[in-house]
């Protein structure tokens, strides 16, 4: 058996068409409804006319990327008990439909970080990268968000300095713009454009943090799974925690997903196999600290659905992405130890052995220079990641084959 190949696709408005995804050779897709805000209930028709029209082309709609977490459920608010009877509400609808796996991610106010969507490589391809300093440029004094400053070393300070010393308005413009708005708009982000005062508004959204550190969101955490997982499984559904992007705390903000001892103590939050893991090797391995193979030893278990690429670190916590086969990541050794993760399901009767999987982000190259992708998600660089993926999984397969006999 291999892998599920599945691919991320973003609706109707995709430039990327699922006729495009069906002569590559994908099997499932994965989106979400995207025009539904946070919140609000996913409704069977709504779901329907997406999973039906995936069908039509031969594939099915494999994995929920996501079924967004409102920040009210991640802080605790008022609301949160009708927005979490919402969330079960939409999964309980998922169910009735057929579709068994759904993730989601517990980061708070902002998702995933990048400080340059369109960073060259010598090759002459794009990806992205997030650069600490200027980073903390755009927190110390383009955000101005209050107290920044004790949440950085000193020699990170001084760098900011210089380098938004260095930055035009324009430049400084588009950097909060970029990581407020652009990288957020298509995954549900807090803050869109019609916000005339954008940066002002996302502080506020900080500010509701001020009294909830770690351990408070992961109490918050917890009592959301205990709530969700129940439901999940009557449903015929596995959800599946993302870590944390990148795995480290941001603007002052808590991060509980981010680490080996992370992942451990969710899947301690119910021992259903309901709650589960989405394994994405770009976000756990920007912590150097944290092997990827001990992390699937310890939690493999519980992985539902596999992101694959790789990156390439640099000093202070600095790193780009690099495609999927090459960088920090040993993907011959997390591939192999995730085979055999299925392997071992298959043997023990398990009805979760699709495993599905998808190339995470990609190198922008070629022909992806005259689409309008969303940031990181090109087709030819995406495509790239895919064969070089698929065909590290077939030699690997092929070996463990051989051993058994």
């Amino acid at each position: 058996m291999a892998f599920e190949k599945t691919w991320r696709w973003f609706g109707f408005d995709d430039p990327v068409k699922l006729s495009d995804l069906r002569q590559i050779g994908i099997e499932g897709v994965v989106t979400a409804l995207h025009h539904i805000p946070n919140g609000e209930i996913w409704t069977v028709e709504e779901i329907m006319k997406v999973k039906n029209t995936i069908e039509e082309y031969g594939m099915r709609w494999s994995v929920v990327e996501s079924l967004p977490v409102s920040e009210g459920i991640k802080t605790g608010s008022p609301d949160s008990d009708r927005l979490i009877n919402n969330y079960k509400e939409s999964l309980r609808n998922l169910g009735k439909c057929g579709i068994d796996t759904v993730t989601y991610n517990f980061m708070p106010v902002l998702d995933w970080v990048r400080t340059n969507m369109q960073f060259k490589l010598p090759s002459g391809g794009e990806v992205m990268f997030f650069d600490f300093a200027t980073f903390a440029a755009f927190d110390l004094f383009i955000l101005k968000r209050p107290g920044a400053e004790k949440d950085y070393p000193a020699g990170i300070v001084d760098q900011a300095r210089e380098k938004h010393n260095q930055m035009t308005e324009e430049e400084a413009e588009n950097l909060a713009r970029n990581i407020i708005i652009v990288s957020q708009g298509f995954i549900d982000g807090v803050v869109d454009d019609s916000e005339s005062d954008y940066k002002k508004v996302f502080l506020k959204h900080i500010e509701t943090y001020i009294e909830i550190g770690r351990n408070e969101l992961r109490q918050n955490l917890s009592a959301f799974i205990k709530e969700i997982v129940p439901v999940a499984q009557d449903s015929g559904i596995n959800l599946c925690i993302h870590p944390d992007d990148p795995p480290f705390s941001v603007l002052g903000l808590p991060r509980i997903v981010s680490t080996k001892e992370d992942l451990e103590w969710i899947v301690n939050q119910h021992d259903s196999v309901s709650n589960g893991i989405t394994f994405c090797t770009g976000s756990l391995s920007v912590k150097n600290n944290e092997a990827l193979e001990d992390i699937i030893r310890s939690v493999g278990h519980r992985i539902h659905f596999l992101h694959l690429r790789n990156n390439l670190l640099l000093p202070d916590e600095s790193f780009h992405e690099y495609g999927h086969i090459h960088g920090c990541v040993d993907m011959y050794s997390v591939m192999k130890l995730l085979l055999e993760e299925q392997h071992r399901r298959i043997s023990e009767g398990r009805k979760d052995t699709r495993m599905p999987v998808r190339p995470d982000h990609g190198i922008r190259m070629i022909d992806d220079y005259n689409r309008n992708s969303n940031p990181g998600y090109p087709l030819i660089g995406r495509l790239k990641g895919l064969a070089e993926l698929s065909g590290l999984e077939m030699g690997i397969e092929r070996a463990l084959h051989n051993q058994k006999s």
